[in-house]
């Protein structure tokens, strides 16, 4: 039987499971769904090289939304479009007050910078071996090649910088979390799902032809795009209220993602 579908799913706590990692019935049903004619994409907020890592890991030619919809990269790697900071937003929104607690963070086109090291951030990245670059003097840089600006740590402390982003810059930002202590701030209009209209329309697709997986506020407007929108069981309650017209399949720790596929195109 062949597919004629788009699959796109995000990566963390839906694709990968808590270790981070890729369960082999996720990496046979990637290979067999491509095998039998689906066209697949991979849309994270991770930055592309750490999502083309995961890629390689699944064995299979996806297309790639990286950086939240800042980048799309087609299956050779070729960046097919592209949507940055302005470098005078870059420059303001790392000079915002922050506590010493909370890191700043900026993906770049080609890598990962940080204000200062942190241990903990190592652990989402460890079977991809993506890892940052530390540049203390972050703050106050101009940069024009920035995906998005991002500030990890307590959820506690990111909620007054997240007041203020809205406040000064909401006309020029999207803000959003793709984790509880991971504020992210992309250009104006940069989503997944925006990234994910540009894919349809490069395809000759349609929004019934796309399913679509994700467990985070960086996912609702894919969510919302894709007709087959699955949110995952152990997705952020906020979701459920912002897509009740979702379908809720699996845990990530259980390949749910893997088994909503093989149900649903009878792949068993």
């Amino acid at each position: 039987m062949n597919i004629d579908a788009l699959i796109v799913s995000d990566l963390d706590n839906t694709l990968l499971n808590t270790d981070h990692r890729l369960d082999p019935l996720t990496i046979e049903t990637f290979q067999e769904m491509e095998r039998r004619g689906a066209v697949l994409a991979i849309a994270s907020g991770r930055h592309y090289r750490d999502i083309r890592a995961v890629r390689e890991q699944l064995g299979v030619d996806a297309y790639i939304i990286s950086t939240n919809g800042a980048h799309l990269y087609d299956r050779r790697d070729r960046l097919v479009s592209e949507r940055l900071l302005p470098a005078t937003l870059v420059h303001d929104l790392t000079l915002l007050d922050k506590p010493d607690s909370v890191r700043l963070n900026v993906y770049t086109g080609s890598g990962w910078l940080i204000d200062a090291p942190d241990q903990r951030l190592l652990a989402f990245h460890h079977s991809t071996g993506f890892v940052y670059e530390v540049d203390p003097a972050l703050r106050g840089k101009a940069r024009d090649d920035v995906g998005k600006v991002l500030f990890i740590g307590d959820p506690s402390e990111l909620a007054p910088i997240e007041r203020e982003v809205r406040e000064r810059f909401g006309g020029q930002a999207h803000v959003t979390y793709s984790l509880p202590d991971s504020l992210e701030v992309m250009a104006r209009d940069v989503n997944k799902g925006r990234a994910l209209g540009v894919l349809l329309e490069i395809l000759g697709m349609t929004p019934a032809q796309c399913v679509a997986f994700g467990d985070n506020l960086n996912d609702v407007e894919m969510l919302e795009l894709a007709e087959g929108a699955c949110v995952m069981e152990n997705a952020n309650p906020l979701l459920f209220e912002a897509l009740p017209h979702a379908k809720v399949i699996g845990h990530h720790d259980q390949a749910g993602v893997a088994r909503e596929l093989r149900s649903r195109f009878a792949l068993d």
